[in-house]
């Protein structure tokens, strides 16, 4: 295969008529052509919201509520922009099933120096346009690959952040790990958080995304304090050992250094108690974790034990983003282990 060009940023302003953009989201993004930043003009033009999607090319749910706004003729309250970050990993074949293409970097962890590659010059350049505008709001729109409710995903408990987070679900994660996500960048300038709608390919997280857009949008003055959220905190990113062979099944899979219960996202936002099955190693095989705190500390035993070939949770925690898609657990990481806010 062809290497793909290098991500080079598309700036369009949105046309006039709504019917000048492709019916299909699919067209959409073929017209798109890569990375896109576009402007739609509100009704007060002094101030403006910025929409992100599209960080990873398996997420559709972001890029259909942008498409259904933009071609729906609405006018938001304030001036917006969409940005688009992977059309072209969207559109390899057979269409939203490829997070990144092949040698190229995350997107989604490129928003803090160093701005190595195409990747790190894009976002820097995302960055530097945010900055400009110096926007009331942003929102970025995501896909999880396991079962889980929508939620929003944030770095700070600011009452701001929280009532963002309100328009589209009724969960949220302040999140304190610094992975090179664009919110991570902006967390200090503006409220900005992710928002996790749910599972790529249910009708659900579409709806979630369409509907909080449209609140995001509409509205003449975004919310300064949010209903009661459902809050988990200080979560630890859980990864396989590099170099290790990783499974999902209903019990230990010969060829695999860890075997994952295949129903293991039935977890996602529930408390696991100790003891709690999680999956199976073979015997005398190595330790499959590598779990990290925000502040560095490798914690992994303190989250796990094995017993005759069990995996098992050592101590309660709640999982977020439990993924059953084995590429992603390699690629980015199995889950995230946090604790419910006191």
């Amino acid at each position: 295969m062809t290497a793909p060009p290098d991500p080079a940023l598309r700036v369009l302003e949105a046309p006039a008529s709504p019917a000048d953009w492709p019916a299909e989201p699919e067209a959409f993004l073929r017209r798109l052509g890569g990375p896109a930043w576009i402007h739609q003009r509100g009704r007060d033009r002094s101030r403006c919201r910025v929409v992100s999607t599209l960080m990873h090319g398996n997420e559709p749910s972001g890029t259909r509520a942008v498409h259904a706004w933009l071609r729906s003729g609405a006018t938001p309250a304030v001036d917006a922009v969409f940005f688009l970050g992977s059309a072209d990993a969207a559109l390899e074949p057979p269409g939203f099933a490829h997070r990144v293409l092949f040698g190229r970097r995350d997107l989604n962890r490129c928003f803090l120096p160093p701005w190595d590659g195409a990747e790190g010059a894009l976002a820097r350049e995302v960055l530097a346009r945010i900055r400009a505008l110096a926007p009331e709001a942003l929102v970025d729109l995501h896909n999880t690959t396991g079962h889980t409710p929508a939620y929003g995903v944030g770095p700070k408990l600011d009452p701001a952040f929280l009532a963002l987070a309100s328009l589209f679900a009724d969960r949220y994660v302040h999140s304190d790990l610094r992975l090179g996500a664009l919110i991570e960048a902006l967390a200090d300038e503006l409220p900005a958080v992710v928002v996790e709608c749910g599972r790529t390919g249910a009708e659900a997280p579409d709806r979630v995304a369409r509907e909080g857009l449209r609140r995001f949008l509409e509205a003449d003055a975004l919310p300064a304090t949010a209903p009661a959220l459902a809050v988990v905190q200080e979560p630890v990113r859980v990864c396989l050992q590099p170099g290790l062979a990783l499974r999902y099944g209903e019990a230990p899979d010969e060829g695999a250094d860890l075997t994952v219960d295949a129903a293991v996202d039935r977890h996602n936002f529930e408390t696991v108690e100790p003891g709690a099955v999680l999956g199976w190693i073979p015997p005398g095989g190595p330790w499959p974790f590598v779990a990290t705190r925000a502040d560095g500390a490798e914690v992994s035993r303190e989250l796990f034990r094995v017993r005759d070939g069990v995996v098992e949770a050592r101590r309660a925690f709640v999982p977020i983003m439990m993924t059953t898609d084995p590429l992603i657990a390699v690629q980015d990481c199995i889950f995230y282990a946090a604790r419910r806010k006191r």
